[in-house]
């Protein structure tokens, strides 16, 4: 395995998602507290995905036997992002926003679950460790780039672009 470690830094990532969730999903209602927490989580996805997208999943694209999961996982991506901006237009808190929240979550643990548990292993069956080890770096390197890029453009839309 490369030292830099792509799929641990990914998974670290992932982690924290998962625990910002649960504890979003354990705060009900609208607080400061839970509206701040909320704000931290679109700000590491939105950054997550797009480091990941130019880092793992720009590789795996151009490679044929690698493709189809990483096309899959960006229209995941993209959809997880649609329902974060969908949360975004409606009343904090609400009852539809818990069940939107309810949806967006169990949607992105799904993707996070997949990744870890099919993409990841066939990726890393595949490339070698000095790609491993410069997508770490890229993916290291991207991650503040897209927190700041993150935090000008909500998700939902194209502005990015």
């Amino acid at each position: 395995m490369a030292q830099a470690d792509i799929y641990a830094d990914l998974k670290r990532d992932h982690d924290k998602q998962r625990d910002m969730l649960k504890r979003l999903d354990d705060e009900k209602g609208d607080s400061a507290g839970r509206r701040e927490l909320f704000e931290a989580f679109r700000l590491e996805v939105q950054s997550h995905a797009a480091a990941e997208e130019e880092s793992l999943y720009a590789t795996m694209l151009g490679r044929p036997d690698l493709r189809d999961d990483a096309r899959h996982s960006v229209a995941e991506h993209k959809e997880v992002d649609d329902l974060i901006g969908e949360l975004l237009d409606m009343e904090f808190g609400s009852e539809a926003w818990e069940q939107k929240f309810a949806h967006m979550r169990h949607r992105y643990e799904h993707h996070i679950d997949e990744e870890e548990e099919e993409m990841f292993p066939a990726a890393e069956e595949k490339l070698d460790d000095a790609t491993e080890e410069r997508l770490a770096d890229t993916y290291e390197e991207r991650k503040p780039a897209e927190l700041e890029l993150a935090r000008d453009n909500p998700p939902g839309g194209d502005e990015r672009e």
